[in-house]
């Protein structure tokens, strides 16, 4: 590579970077006046002052933009987790699994409108965007872990994976906000629901 080469790449590196932050805080901006689902990506490019193809060049939707947005506080999250867990490798896998519900919905609490973004995808195949997300899949990996600790012998009972993907489902922005809006549930009702419909153990 020759020394104008090396400057150019290097330019380009520098101008990819500029025009990603300056989408993440076109994003932020517009997400903190409106509702995700009411921003559009052409909104975001207009307000980021870009063209809608350098836009989608970085991120195909919403959920990948919200993803890059919420990056640093999964991986907190899930160092979270793995604290918790760490700390209380010996208690039964039902109270494990109540200790990741409680992290999980108090950081749904905390970035409900990002978390819906990431959740955003073709209206055909909601579902399958989110199991794709790195953050859905490796949350459904930890519950499948524990319901498989939590199987009881002599029983027929639904797979492992099954009770995770259905756990997921019901941690979704769409029925988190279903049963706190419509059914009245507090974030710690809903915890408590929701743990004593996935507690198997017995």
């Amino acid at each position: 590579m020759n020394d104008t080469e090396e400057t150019n790449g290097r330019s380009e590196r520098r101008d990819a970077a500029e025009n990603r932050q300056r989408i993440l805080d076109a994003a932020l901006r517009l997400f903190e006046q409106n509702d995700v689902e009411q921003v559009s990506m052409n909104q975001i490019a207009t307000e980021a002052k870009i063209g809608p193809g350098t836009l989608y060049r970085r991120y195909r939707n919403k959920g990948e933009l919200c993803l890059d947005l919420m990056k640093e506080n999964i991986v907190i999250l899930f160092e979270n987790i793995e604290a918790y867990l760490k700390q209380n490798r010996t208690a039964p896998p039902s109270q494990r699994l109540k200790g990741i519900l409680t992290l999980f919905i108090r950081f749904r609490e905390k970035k409900s409108q990002l978390l819906a973004g990431v959740e955003q995808s073709t209206p055909t195949n909601r579902y399958a965007s989110r199991t794709q997300s790195p953050l859905y899949i490796e949350l459904h990996e930890l519950l499948v872990q524990l319901f498989e600790e939590m199987e009881t012998t002599g029983r027929t009972q639904p797979s492992s994976v099954f009770k995770a993907d259905m756990l997921l489902m019901a941690l979704s922005s769409e029925s988190y906000s279903f049963q706190k809006e419509e059914r009245g549930y507090t974030p710690e009702m809903f915890l408590e629901q929701i743990w004593l419909t996935f507690n198997t153990h017995s």
